[in-house]
């Protein structure tokens, strides 16, 4: 047989077809991570604490890309129009998946645009108060609110928030009013607080612990179904009488959709042991984050889920954001 003919026949004389020997192992090449915040900020260092540790584990570089515009909306467009291959992945969170698509139209679909990989953590938001009212419970701050019709004011990050969703949802369950006063982001909010212009809020706890702590703010009730470490006095809203409150600053990953099972189990796999690692659950402790091991399938029906209670409370509270 001439060397040419051999040549040519090789691929089927090792049981190999031309496109098998085409591909590679994956990943061959850098995988884009998006992030839907600016470089900066709590988002994004949970964001590259975590891709720095995944790339390790599959042995590839992964380039952290921040693409903060339209509150999320351009960072889940550009996932969801992507090839499902695996080299583009986004860090989906509680308003890229949850309270934005609850309260306005968007250009995508949550759920039916994107493939749930897994979960990497949360964090329970707070019920603060300004530390000069009398208030130690949530008792005692619901009977201070009914006693105050009209008068108490609470503050959130925006319109459509989770800040702003988790006190609609207090309202909702303790039949009181409060007045919304939403703000350009949680700092400004904060600092009103503590000023003493609104009287409560519902911040992330990794924004609230530092004026928790120095005794600015006082802490009343987490969400979420269990106490936090870093707040071990301060009861959850359920042990308060409030059963099934739940509200969760959430992070995972997602990808297009449409990406194989292999892959998506690959990648879920590599999650696990990124999760498992003592020191980036020690760094992620600064923003209050617990880590979350989820299967995709476990993950998907989280997101399912806390869209769903997110968009029947923005329609019993008639938030659109749409009409705003």
């Amino acid at each position: 047989m001439k060397r040419r003919t051999l040549l040519q026949a090789s691929p089927l004389l090792f049981g190999l077809s031309e496109t098998a020997l085409a591909q590679s192992p994956y990943p061959n090449k850098p995988i884009r991570y998006i992030v839907a915040v600016a470089a900066g900020g709590g988002s994004d260092m949970i964001g590259r604490t975590f891709s720095e540790r995944l790339g390790r584990v599959l042995s590839q570089t992964i380039v952290v890309d921040n693409q903060s515009g339209g509150g999320g909306v351009i960072a889940a467009q550009t996932t969801a129009r992507s090839s499902p291959d695996g080299y583009t992945l986004m860090q989906g969170y509680v308003a890229t998946h949850g309270t934005a698509p609850a309260t306005r139209k968007l250009s995508y679909d949550p759920i039916k645009d994107f493939t749930p990989i897994g979960m990497i953590g949360s964090t329970p938001n707070v019920l603060v108060v300004n530390a000069g009212l009398p208030i130690t419970d949530v008792k005692s701050f619901i009977e201070y609110v009914k006693k105050n019709p009209g008068k108490i004011s609470y503050g959130s990050a925006g319109a459509g928030s989770l800040t702003h969703l988790t006190a609609e949802l207090f309202k909702a369950q303790t039949k009181t009013f409060m007045v919304h006063i939403p703000y350009r982001g949680i700092a400004p909010a904060t600092t009103d607080l503590i000023a003493g212009q609104t009287q409560a809020m519902f911040p992330g706890l990794a924004a609230a612990l530092p004026h928790i702590r120095n005794g600015r703010l006082r802490a009343i009730a987490v969400t979420g179904a269990q106490r936090h470490p870093a707040l071990k006095d301060v009861p959850t809203m359920d042990e308060a009488g409030l059963k099934g409150f739940d509200a969760q600053q959430w992070y995972g990953v997602v990808g297009p959709a449409g990406m194989p099972t292999p892959l998506v189990t690959q990648l879920n796999n590599a999650m696990a042991q990124v999760l498992a690692m003592p020191d980036l659950r020690e760094k992620l402790s600064a923003e209050a984050v617990e880590l979350t091991p989820m299967t995709p399938a476990q993950f998907g029906d989280y997101m399912k889920k806390d869209l769903a209670r997110w968009t029947a409370l923005a329609r019993e509270r008639n938030i659109n954001l749409d009409n705003a």
